[in-house]
This record gives C-alpha cells, structure tokens and sequence, in this order.
C-alpha cells in the first residue's frame, strides 16, 4: 500500500517552510517509519501521527541515514528537536523527548538547524 503524501508548512516567526511528508498513521507504518530508506530527498520527510498523545521515543533500528526528529503537540507547535544516529546493531537506543506529544516528524540530520526551524515554531497541516 502507498504512503499519503502532504504538504506541511511550518511557521517560523514570518518565514514559511514546506515540507513533502509521508503520512504513517497505522501502528505498521510507525512501526517501519523510515526503516532501509537509503536516501531521503532535501525537502521530505515522514509525519508520525498518534490518535492520542503519546509519552514514548523513537529508536533508529535498520535506519540507514542519520535523521532529525521534532516532536509536536496537537496544536502543531514543536516541543522538542533531537537528532538521530542510525543504528544496525540488536540493541539501540531510544532518543525519548521526555514529553507527551501528538506528532513527531523525521528529516534528513540537520534539516531544521539549516531552515532555522526551532522548538516554538508551528506546523501547518494542510
């Protein structure tokens, strides 16, 4: 089954950034998130959406590329950055936000530090 796409804007004082996402929003989805992606184009990413908020992490089993993850409330307001190493080994770690939260969104590393994305700004689901 195909991945839905979206758009998102995000909204960083008066500047507006898009982002292409793909959308895993069933617990398979989150569960593969980016797992054997071996190259994740500049302006895309994947949106992890939660049907309620959520106090857990993300880890980086069989993830191939280094990646950065915001962590956003239901309001779309970004909580947390953290950046993320790939792991191939059986046991790795957990980057934990150690906060709810309702969406969390993976880019390429360092993809919001260079778009001058910070926690505060806001994501617009269009």
């Amino acid at each position: 089954m195909k991945n839905r796409i979206k758009m998102l804007k995000i909204l960083s004082g008066n500047r507006e950034t898009r982002l292409i996402v793909q959308v895993a929003d069933t617990q398979r989805k989150r569960e593969k998130g980016l797992m054997f992606v071996g190259k994740l184009p500049e302006n895309e990413g994947m949106l992890f959406v939660f049907s309620e908020k959520i106090y857990s992490g993300f880890w980086m089993k069989n993830t191939l590329i280094p990646l950065s993850i915001a962590f956003l409330d239901s309001d779309g307001e970004i909580l947390k950055i953290l950046d993320m190493e790939p792991c191939k080994e059986e046991k790795c770690p957990t980057y934990d936000p150690g906060l709810s939260y309702h969406y969390a969104i993976e880019v390429n590393l360092g993809w919001f530090e260079k778009n001058q994305i910070k926690e505060g700004d806001y994501v617009k689901f269009d």
